[in-house]
C-alpha cells in the first residue's frame, strides 16, 4: 500500500512538472523556429559551413540534407570506434570490431542507441564524448527539425519551401538541446550522478569504472536517446543514484515530446489542435502505465509470486518507479532502462512491447513523436472522410492521393521491418542459438529486438545474444529503415501540403480541435497496431501471460 501511494505521488508530481513546463518550453521552441533573427554563434556556423540562412529549401533538398548529414555522421562515428587505440583517453580498450562498430554507429545516429557491447569495457572517454554524446545531441535535433518541417507544411500556402534543414538543425542544437542539457547535467550532479574523466577508482582492492556520466545521462534522456555509459544503464547507481534522480530522468524523457504539442498548436495558430494531440499522447501513456502496473503488482505463476515481482528490479526504486520508468522509456523511444524488462511478468513485458508497436507516439521521441502522431491524425481524417463521402481536410489542407500515400508509407515501413526481421530471425537455421529462453518468451525476445530497432527505441529484453554478424547487420538495417524511410515520407508530405492553398472551413469540415477527434486519432493508433501485430503478440507475450 505504501509503495502504491508513493508511486501515485510520483506520477502526480511528474504531471505537475510537465504541465508547468509545457507552455513556456513549447512557445519557446515555436519562437526558435519562426523568428528571423540569428544568434551570433549561429551566424558564425553558417559562414563556416557556407549556408545561406535566409534561403528556403524544397522537400527533396531538405531530405538530402538530412540523409547526407546522417550518412557522414555514421561514417565518422564508425571510424572513431575503429581507430580508438589512436585516440587519447582510450584506456587501452582496443578497436571496436567491424560489426559492432557498424551497428553502434547506425544506432546512435538514428536516435536508437541500441548497445550490443559493455560500454565501460569497450569504449574510452573520447569515443563516448566526441562520438556518442555528440550524436545524442544531433540525432535529437534532426528529429525536431523534421517535425518542424512538417508543421510548416500545414502553415505554408502555395509554396514549395519547407524551411532550411541546416538552420533548423543549428537552432535545435544551439537554442534547445545544449542549454537544457547543460542545466540538466548540473542538476544530476547535485543529485549524486558521477562525473569523471578517469577510467576508474580503486576502493578496497576493487576497481569501479568511472566516466563523464552526468553530461551523458542528461542528453541521453533529454534527447530520448537511451544509451547508457554503463552496461546497467539507468539501473546503475552512478547513472541513477536515488528516487529523486529517477523521477527527474523520467521528466527529461517526456518534457520535449510533450511540449512539442504546444509548439505545434502555436505555430498553426490554434493551440487547441496541440491540446488534442497531447490528450491522445497522455491518454495512451496513462493506459499503458495502468496495464503494466496492474500486471506487475499481480504476477502470475509460482516464481512471480515467490519473488514478489522484484526479480530484475532495483530495490532503490521498487515496482512503481520501475514501471513508470519502463512505460515512459518505451513510449518515448528513449530505450533507457532502470530495470530488466526481460524479468517483468508476461503481461507487463507485453505492454512495453506494445508501447513501441503503437508507433512510438505515446508520447514518442523528440520530434519523431509529433510527426508520427500527425501522420496518424492524417490517416484518421482520411478514414472519417471515407465514412461521410467527403474529401478529407486537415488544418485547411486537402488530403489527396499524394498526402495519403505519403502517410501510408510512413506508417507501414515499421511493421514491415519488424515482422520480416523477426520472421527471418526465427526461420533461419542457427539464429535461435542466440536465445536464452524458448517457447513464447523466446519469441517475445526476438520480436522485442526488431520492434526496438525499427522504432528507434534501443531497449531490449536482454534474454538473447545479439553479437553475431546476422543480428548486428539486420538490426542495423532495421534501424536505418525505421528512421529514414518515415522521415522521407514525412518530408514529402510536408512539401505536398506546402504547395496547396489553404481552404476555408465550412459546416461540413471535420473539427480537429475537439475531444471527438482525439478519440478518433487514438482509435486509429490502436486499430493500426492491433490489426498489424495481434497475431505476433498472440504468439509471444499474450501466450506467456495466459500461461
Amino acid at each position: 500500500m505504501n509503495d502504491t501511494l508513493a508511486g501515485l505521488l510520483q506520477v502526480a508530481l511528474l504531471l505537475v512538472l510537465l504541465a508547468a513546463c509545457r507552455a513556456p518550453l513549447g512557445d519557446w521552441m515555436a519562437t526558435v523556429f519562426t523568428t528571423q533573427r540569428h544568434w551570433r554563434v549561429e551566424a558564425l556556423i553558417y559562414r563556416v559551413v557556407r549556408v545561406d540562412p535566409s534561403s528556403g529549401q524544397r522537400w527533396p533538398v531538405y531530405a538530402a540534407g538530412v540523409l547526407g548529414f546522417s550518412f557522414v555522421s555514421i561514417v565518422l562515428l564508425y571510424l572513431l570506434q575503429r581507430l580508438q587505440p589512436l585516440l587519447p583517453a582510450s584506456f587501452d580498450r582496443g578497436s571496436v570490431g567491424p560489426a559492432t562498430a557498424f551497428n553502434t554507429a547506425i544506432s546512435f545516429v538514428t536516435n536508437t542507441n541500441w548497445q550490443s557491447y559493455v560500454p565501460e569495457q569497450t569504449l574510452g572517454n573520447t569515443v563516448q564524448m566526441a562520438g556518442l554524446t555528440v550524436q545524442n545531441v544531433l540525432s535529437a535535433a534532426v528529429g525536431i527539425a523534421v517535425a518542424v518541417a512538417l508543421v510548416r507544411g500545414f502553415v505554408a500556402s502555395n509554396t514549395d519551401r519547407i524551411g532550411n534543414f541546416w538552420v533548423d538543425l543549428t537552432r535545435a542544437v544551439v537554442r534547445i538541446m545544449l542549454p537544457f542539457a547543460f542545466v540538466a547535467a548540473v542538476l544530476l550532479l547535485v543529485m549524486g550522478v558521477t562525473m569523471s574523466l578517469r577510467s576508474g577508482a580503486d576502493v578496497g582492492g576493487t576497481t569501479f569504472p568511472l566516466a563523464p556520466t552526468a553530461s551523458q545521462e542528461a542528453v541521453k534522456q533529454l534527447g530520448t536517446n537511451g544509451g547508457g555509459i554503463f552496461n546497467a544503464n539507468s539501473a546503475h547507481p552512478f547513472e541513477n543514484p536515488n528516487a529523486l534522480s529517477n523521477l527527474f530522468e523520467i521528466f527529461l524523457m517526456l518534457v520535449i515530446p510533450v511540449s512539442l504539442t504546444r509548439t505545434f498548436g502555436t505555430m498553426v495558430g490554434n493551440r487547441r489542435q496541440g491540446s488534442v494531440l497531447l490528450a491522445v499522447m497522455g491518454g495512451l501513456w496513462a493506459i499503458m502505465l495502468t496495464l503494466a502496473w496492474l500486471a506487475e503488482t499481480h504476477p502470475t505463476g509460482a516464481a512471480g509470486i515467490a519473488a514478489g515481482a522484484m526479480e530484475g528490479k532495483e530495490t532503490r526504486f521498487g515496482i512503481p518507479s520501475s514501471i513508470l520508468f519502463g512505460v515512459s522509456t518505451t513510449g518515448t523511444s528513449t530505450g533507457a532502462v532502470n530495470s530488466l524488462h526481460d524479468s517483468w511478468s508476461g503481461g507487463a513485458g507485453g505492454v512495453t512491447l506494445l508501447d513501441m508497436l503503437l508507433g512510438e507516439v505515446a508520447p514518442g521521441g523528440v520530434g519523431a513523436g509529433l510527426y508520427g502522431l500527425l501522420v496518424l491524425a492524417i490517416i484518421a481524417v482520411f478514414l472519417a472522410g471515407l465514412m461521410v463521402g467527403r474529401t478529407p481536410e486537415y488544418l485547411g489542407k486537402k488530403l489527396g492521393r499524394r498526402e495519403v500515400t505519403a502517410a501510408a508509407v510512413s506508417i507501414l515501413v515499421m511493421p514491415t521491418v519488424v515482422l520480416v526481421g523477426a520472421g527471418l530471425a526465427i526461420a533461419l537455421p542457427g539464429t535461435l542459438d542466440a536465445l536464452n529462453n524458448d517457447s513464447a518468451h523466446g519469441f517475445s525476445e526476438v520480436l522485442y529486438a526488431y520492434a526496438s530497432a525499427a522504432n528507434n527505441n534501443g531497449s531490449a529484453f536482454a534474454g538473447m545474444t545479439v553479437t553475431s554478424d546476422f543480428f548486428q547487420s539486420t538490426l542495423g538495417i532495421a534501424m536505418l529503415l525505421g528512421r529514414f524511410v518515415p522521415i522521407l515520407a514525412v518530408l514529402a508530405l510536408a512539401g505536398s501540403l506546402a504547395r496547396q492553398r489553404r481552404v476555408e472551413t465550412d459546416p461540413g469540415t471535420l473539427a480537429t480541435d475537439k475531444p471527438l477527434f482525439g478519440v478518433l486519432v487514438a482509435g486509429t493508433v490502436v486499430l493500426v497496431a492491433a490489426l498489424t501485430f495481434f497475431p505476433a503478440l498472440a504468439l509471444g507475450p499474450i501466450a506467456e501471460a495466459l500461461a
